[in-house]
């Protein structure tokens, strides 16, 4: 996800299901230019819920894109650190895109459908995504936006008996698959993913049927409809860098903690955009600072461009913060310099001209509960 202000000119557009919201009782606010729900009955409330049970999303705002034609894998490899043609069909897998210097213009998640490669990108980068893409792609790969389909999030441990209710075959599917399937004689193309750390899935539906797909979820008491509050919340406490905050152009892979994004063939062979920066980055043996996950002692939270502090020696920033409902304390994303990355060190975060004690703790900061092939 991404809440750039880059719309401050524009006035917000409206997601397919603007009335359903407002008539569910959702406090509305700007966000990724659009107007979004930001919470319903609370967020500590929503985010208790989502843990403890099942909780709707509507992530709308974000970008549905598909590649496709006989050379669609190996273009995006010009510009993806993916292996792409190795990509099994129903198989999703994170990347990046990335510039000439290894910065992270977004971060999105790929997924071979069979028919064509399916991207989801974040919100306020979509419109300058496409541009990038229809740029590098070749002209033989049809680039198309499906900008007639709802992105709605079921997420929760309850999610999946909720939704298989619904759309029987949900619950055969693992941690980063996905399938067509069928709901109410329409097709859906449900992936089990998702932003919050929780089990949960990704449904993709044509907006004219969104409305009713919504009401059938939240008819069952399992689930109820939440906002980007809890939604935030919940992706900090699962150590989940959030893109125009954790992640920029000014950040790279290796610094951001994401060189799992770069394949190991892809690191041999390059070919792709950022590939020998990126490379120079991980030969050097790393980088000059490091994103970590700090716990702060107390009540109060530190917030993005709260500065970091070795004792009178500044060396780093906090990207994300907030109070952590299920730990009980304040938890925070930064940058530091390297070499007071490692865990344990103690560190203070300047707010409101107070010192706060932080001490860097590993990410995540609460389990993924992710249902990974295999598993019980």
């Amino acid at each position: 996800m991404n809440d750039h202000d880059d719309f401050e000119d524009l006035p917000p557009e409206k997601l397919p299901l603007d009335a359903w919201h407002r008539q569910h009782g959702a406090r509305m606010v700007p966000f990724a230019g659009y107007e979004m729900p930001i919470q319903y009955d609370g967020i500590v409330a929503e985010h208790q819920w989502t843990r403890e049970h099942a909780s709707l999303f509507d992530v709308s705002h974000m970008g549905q894109l598909a590649v496709s034609g006989d050379k669609a894998a190996s273009e995006l490899e010009k510009l993806l650190p993916t292996d792409i043609a190795n990509l099994p069909e129903g198989q999703m897998r994170y990347s990046l895109l990335l510039n000439d210097g290894g910065g992270i213009i977004d971060d999105l998640i790929v997924t071979n459908t069979g028919a064509h490669y399916a991207l989801v990108v974040n919100g306020a980068c979509k419109w300058d995504d496409i541009a990038h893409l229809r740029e590098y792609l070749d002209d033989d790969v049809t680039l198309t936006h499906h900008d007639d389909f709802a992105l709605l999030a079921l997420q929760g441990p309850e999610a999946a008996d909720v939704l298989e209710a619904l759309v029987p075959g949900v619950a055969a599917l693992s941690f980063m698959r996905a399938g067509l399937l069928q709901w109410n004689g329409q097709h859906v193309w449900v992936s089990r993913a998702g932003y919050t750390g929780e089990d949960g899935f990704e449904i993709a539906v044509q907006q004219g049927h969104a409305a009713a797909l919504a009401d059938a979820l939240v008819a069952d008491r399992r689930v109820k409809p939440t906002g980007l509050g809890a939604r935030d919340s919940l992706r900090l406490e699962a150590g989940l860098p959030l893109y125009g905050h954790d992640l920029t152009e000014e950040t790279d892979p290796v610094s951001a903690g994401l060189a799992f994004a770069l394949a190991k063939s892809r690191r041999e062979t390059g070919g792709f955009v950022g590939h020998a920066a990126c490379m120079a980055r991980l030969e050097d043996g790393g980088c000059a600072t490091t994103r970590v996950g700090l716990a702060l002692e107390g009540r109060q939270p530190a917030r993005e461009g709260a500065q970091a502090f070795a004792g009178d020696a500044l060396v780093g920033e906090v990207t994300s913060g907030g109070f952590s409902p299920t730990l009980g304390h304040p938890i925070a994303m930064a940058y530091v310099e390297t070499e007071h990355a490692g865990e344990g060190t103690r560190l203070q975060l300047e707010v409101r001209g107070k010192r706060l004690p932080a001490k860097v703790v590993p990410l995540p900061f609460v389990p993924h509960k992710y249902h990974r092939k295999g598993a019980a």
